[in-house]
């Protein structure tokens, strides 16, 4: 019963969550004349990269590097795979050609930049803080591009309804809370109840955990997409892989620099070659992500899954 409680409060959460964060997001972007792509790209990225940056940490104190690694790793293809074929699937999302030619280098440079540095299995202090460092020209890079922006948001909350960027970054922060807490319930109570009828912790794993810990990310880039913000939804996703690789492991390995003992390679090179048939399959392909593009993601994402599960990666 408790399982069952825990669930419905997690997807109570999580629906007011993705559209209080939705809302205050293009709200703000409205009020500083930037693109709610760039939004999605630095205050939401940042948001839901936050719980993997505690987590690296925490692994990299306890001297487990390849957990604060596996974490980025399985996060940035998951955020591509599942998270944008699976939104993909249910609506369209297309972004300028302009912004497309704009924005797609720092995540082509950061998945090049993590592939270089982590090939020799470590990451020292000196390239942790260089990876801090691209992070903060990023973010500048960023906020420094104003635009011509007019577009009223549709209203799913009357909460800091026409209230200043403050008050509408508080928004975002309560959705943010909420996404990740009712992501959080939601995945205890779906493990509870799995536990409940004896399915493995390997199946609960790879699809319950898996799954809930990219529900914040699902969540926002669905109703983002839904309520016509399809470039938010993909800013989100570029500027979370993005902060995964220089804020993450940057600040990670500074704080303690990473030594791994396993051979990580092949993830790095499938990490590399999803970032980059993502930005292709946009680019080539009238600037969209439709119903065929996501799947082909969803069959990258559940073909890599299977390939680990069986040992062969």
């Amino acid at each position: 019963m408790i399982d069952l409680i825990q669930i419905i409060a997690g997807l109570v959460f999580l629906f007011y969550g993705g559209n209080f964060l939705v809302t205050g997001s293009v709200r703000l972007a409205s009020s500083l004349k930037i693109s709610p792509f760039i939004i999605g790209a630095t205050v939401i990225a940042f948001g839901t990269s936050a719980p993997e940056l505690a987590v690296a940490i925490l692994a990299a104190l306890d001297g487990n590097s390849e957990l604060a690694m596996g974490n980025v790793i399985g996060s940035n293809i998951a955020n591509i795979g599942l998270v944008l074929g699976l939104t993909s699937l249910i609506c369209t999302m297309s972004i300028a050609p302009d912004r497309l030619k704009r924005e797609s280098p720092p995540l082509l440079l950061a998945s090049l930049l993590i592939l270089i540095i982590t090939w020799n299995l470590e990451i020292n202090r000196y390239e942790g803080l260089f990876m801090v460092f691209l992070l903060g020209l990023y973010i500048w890079r960023s906020f420094s591009h104003k635009e011509d922006f007019s577009e009223e948001p549709e209203e799913e909350s009357n909460l800091f309804a026409g209230k200043g960027p403050a008050l509408q970054t508080l928004l975002i922060f309560i959705g943010l809370v909420l996404l990740v807490g009712g992501a959080k319930l939601l995945v205890e109570g779906g493990v509870g109840i799995a536990r409940h009828f004896g399915i493995s912790e390997w199946f609960i794993g790879i699809t319950i955990v898996a799954i809930g810990t990219s529900l914040p990310e699902i969540v926002s880039s669905l109703i983002a997409a839904k309520r016509g913000h399809g470039e938010m939804a993909i800013g989100n996703i570029f500027g979370s892989n993005i902060f995964n690789i220089l804020m993450v492991l940057g600040l990670t390995a500074t704080v303690h620099p990473l030594q791994i003992k396993e051979p990580i390679q092949p993830d790095l090179l499938i990490t590399t070659a999803i970032t980059g048939l993502l930005v292709a399959m946009i680019a080539f392909g009238n600037h969209s992500l439709g119903k065929l593009k996501g799947a082909i993601l969803l069959l990258a994402y559940f073909l890599y899954i299977g390939l680990k599960g069986a040992g062969i990666l």
